[in-house]
């Protein structure tokens, strides 16, 4: 019996650790590019399968020195595959991650350097990504 208890603890405490890790990388400090992209990874929430099919989409965003959206985002690729309701559905879950993840908490140095820069964000959701070896696939703009 204090073996079962040893092992729900444990697993308490496991998910009591990942929660505060997770919740440590939100509030952490953007001090470099890949901080940004690693920022945003942590608000980017796909639409489910049973509202649209896996696209990729690519946006592109400025931020000021505060991190807050600088302008509109502009969204400037989505797979050529997907239906107009796909497309719909993943812009929303682009600009939600957008909201949720702004503004960015940049430290001073990045906070200069990144002021007023586009960023072209990569969000990529397709199980089958177009690689090296599959023929091209018509590419479809925004």
């Amino acid at each position: 019996m204090a073996r079962r208890g040893d092992r729900l603890l444990f697993a308490a405490a496991v998910l009591l650790l990942f929660g505060i890790t997770s919740a440590a990388a939100e509030d952490a400090q953007v001090n470099t590019i890949q901080d940004i992209f690693q920022h945003l990874r942590t608000c980017w929430k796909p639409p489910p399968p049973s509202k649209a099919r896996p696209l990729d989409i690519t946006v592109v965003v400025s931020f000021n020195r505060a991190g807050n959206i600088l302008g509109h985002p502009r969204i400037t690729y989505e797979s050529a595959e997907a239906s107009d309701s796909d497309r719909l559905q993943y812009r929303i879950a682009v600009m939600e991650a957008l909201q949720r993840c702004t503004p960015m908490p940049f430290t001073d140095a990045m906070a200069g350097a990144a002021a007023g820069r586009p960023f072209a964000i990569q969000f990529r959701n397709r199980k089958n990504s177009p690689d090296k070896t599959s023929p091209p696939t018509q590419e479809r703009r925004a």
